[in-house]
């Protein structure tokens, strides 16, 4: 089971979410303005995104807000 990790900073209005730890090998990349994917360069899987201005955000959309990406679980093997 994938267990999302979140964390808001208010101060900063950011808004992460994190698969485990980061790696220093982890690429980042601005799939929108304003929201950046960490992925493992080697398995293309994403490991986590961030979401800048994110009480903006949520102002001009629905909620649930949709995202500029699917996420979708996939069985780990041992």
């Amino acid at each position: 089971m994938i267990m999302i990790k979140y964390f808001y900073d208010k101060e900063a209005d950011v808004f992460y979410f994190s698969d485990g730890v980061p790696h220093a090998s982890d690429e980042t990349i601005e799939v929108k303005d304003d929201v950046l994917l960490r992925v493992n360069p080697r398995t293309k899987r994403i490991r986590g995104f961030t979401l800048i201005n994110a009480s903006r955000r949520t102002q001009s959309v629905k909620i649930p807000a949709p995202l500029p990406f699917s996420l979708t679980a996939t069985a780990q093997s041992s």
